[in-house]
């Protein structure tokens, strides 16, 4: 019998014939994710049939998107397919907590430097939650490469860090897509100063200089979660919104991917060591004062939120990596700290962008959690469960209040350390920063055009962008970017382990033809998951992928080719269907 799957093997077929082929694509909306039937029987072999992860639509247009022409190439080449899509914290929940995934295609949060790559693939956290390691991938070449990295600077660490991308390349635990680019809108008659920090950070609403009698700031936000979870250490509920950076001092913060003092006045680094002197006379928001002991606590809890009670760590999702490369803190008095780190001045000076959190409030928290009706994992604690509502920092803004999918507002503190004479540091300009919900980049868009909001603080979606109308009141801000979309493998199931297959899956993807179909060209392929002044020459974008060029040409993919691929990587095929052994 012949069918779209097994129709003419030899002959390319467009994107789009693909796609159409895939008409009666099963799409669920929930429910777990479908495992893989494999190595169940050995004498059995089946069609791999496999389950894409995603969010929907309303979640992440692009996304959905590419999950789809993800799965229309995969039925090409005889895989049986569905997609899954899931609302935020289902997918981020699915992804990162649980593993319950084949494939997912999303962002990846990324960074301004390659560290990020430490936590997200080290085979220690093949099995932690958070971006730590999702894929559950191990090689310990890379490990050797990771941990080089941390301790090296300059010429040297550049020289260990195009060895480690050219591994990764090769290995491809996950596919990176492409860079999208950050288009925000916004009001510049009530405003000066937009764009001069990045607005995903801290810096982007304090470098703001309010017009006069403007007392308000207000942002018109597409993600919903800000307003249901306000905890620091949460997979789920965090992405790339720099509320919580203004609630929540650090010790010192970034610019332009440059490591400024922010909590800290000061810090020098020898031979692994960082010794820190804090800024006098710094309180929380209820008034109970923040000093090194504060410190030292933060960076335990995020190294174990047990504090030590349990058989073994428990590591909140967030910050792992950057506490992982803390050995050992010695307080010295109310300001002084020391702190022994496994790490280079580049990683150490990062170390120091983690959330100082008031261990008269976050103690207390190391207890085992219990959430009603839940399942909660061995070794849980509240830390990671609570919704941390009303959040205690020492931030420039302090919470006010919060009306979940409708708004969160937070007032200025005035008792913040920038808000003295002697402090040189961008400060907050207004008395109030209003963050209110509406769920699409369209009607987001509309409220900066009739005066009822002053940013589209999340990311626009890219369908919008050719129809934004700036008057002379509005203009649209792009900033750079550090996440990435990628196609990530459940290195934990089969046949995902395999490397040869993760490779000839790669090489299904045409990536600039992506670029153009579903972003619009508002982003760039990429070969790597790092910034361009980290990819070596050798895998820099040059109009294709050269470590896994795509099977085809001008978005037509050459079926042949692409099955004799999974042919060489030790599977079969059976009537025009991929088998594997279950």
């Amino acid at each position: 019998m012949t069918d779209e799957k097994t129709a003419s093997p030899g002959r390319p077929r467009s994107r789009r014939a693909v796609l159409a082929g895939t008409a009666g694509l099963a799409v669920a909306t929930s429910g777990c994710v479908r495992q893989v039937r494999t190595v169940v029987n050995r004498d059995a072999v089946d069609q791999l049939s496999v389950t894409i992860v995603t969010l929907p639509a309303d979640g992440d247009r692009e996304g959905i998107r590419l999950a789809r022409e993800v799965a229309a190439v995969l039925e090409a080449v005889g895989v049986d397919v569905s997609v899954d899509m899931r609302s935020n914290e289902e997918f981020l929940r699915a992804i990162l907590i649980n593993h319950e995934f084949d494939l997912y295609v999303g962002r990846h949060p990324g960074g301004t430097d390659p560290d990020f790559l430490y936590e997200a693939l080290h085979s220690v956290y093949a099995e932690e939650s958070g971006w730590q390691n999702p894929f559950g991938y191990a090689n310990l070449q890379l490990d050797d490469l990771l941990e080089a990295q941390r301790l090296a600077d300059g010429e040297e660490r550049e020289a260990v860090m195009a060895e480690l991308l050219e591994e990764l390349a090769r290995e491809q635990p996950f596919v990176p897509i492409c860079v999208p680019e950050e288009h925000r809108f916004v009001r510049t008659d009530r405003f000066d100063g937009w764009g001069e920090a990045h607005p995903a950070t801290r810096l982007g609403y304090l470098e703001l200089e309010a017009g006069d009698d403007v007392d308000r700031l207000r942002t018109a936000h597409t993600d919903a979660r800000i307003s249901e979870n306000l905890n620091p250490l949460t997979a789920e509920y965090r992405d790339h919104e720099p509320f919580l950076e203004l609630v929540y001092d650090s010790l010192a913060t970034e610019r332009d991917s440059e490591i400024e003092p922010w909590l800290a006045e000061d810090w020098t680094y020898d031979d692994g060591t960082l010794r820190v002197r804090l800024r006098e006379d710094c309180r929380f928001h209820d008034d109970e004062p923040l000093d090194a002991d504060d410190v030292e606590f933060s960076y335990r809890l995020l190294q174990d939120t047990e504090l030590e009670d349990g058989e073994s760590p428990s590591p909140p999702p967030r910050y792992r990596g950057l506490a992982a490369a803390v050995d050992a803190i010695d307080v010295d008095g109310e300001l002084d700290l020391e702190f022994e780190l496994d790490a280079g001045e580049a990683v150490a000076e990062r170390v120091l962008t983690a959330p100082i959190l008031p261990e008269h409030i976050w103690t207390e928290r190391a207890a085992p959690a219990t959430v009603r009706g839940v399942s909660v994992a061995q070794g849980a604690t509240e830390a990671v469960t609570v919704d941390n509502v009303p959040p205690v920092g020492s931030g420039p803004f302090r919470f006010g209040s919060r009306t979940e999918r409708e708004h969160v507002t937070l007032e200025r503190f005035d008792d913040h350390f920038t808000r003295r004479e002697d402090v040189d540091l961008p400060e907050a300009s207004v008395e109030e920063l209003r963050i209110q919900i509406d769920p699409r980049s369209t009607s987001a868009i509309e409220l900066v055009s009739t005066d009822s909001a002053d940013i589209t603080s999340a990311i626009l979606e890219t369908y919008v962008l050719d129809d934004l109308e700036p008057a002379p009141e509005t203009a649209p801000l792009e900033s750079p970017s550090w996440t990435f979309y990628h196609l990530g493998f459940n290195t934990r199931r089969a046949p995902f382990a395999n490397a040869r297959f993760r490779r000839a899956v790669a090489r299904l993807l045409d990536k600039d033809w992506l670029v153009e179909d579903v972003f619009h060209g508002y982003a760039a392929p990429t070969a790597t998951p790092v910034t361009e002044e980290w990819t070596p020459e050798e895998l820099a974008w040059n109009g294709e992928d050269p470590a896994t060029p795509f099977f085809g040409s001008d978005g037509e993919l050459d079926v042949e080719a692409a099955r004799e691929a999974f042919e060489d990587a030790g599977f079969s095929y059976d009537d025009g269907a991929l088998r594997v052994r279950r």
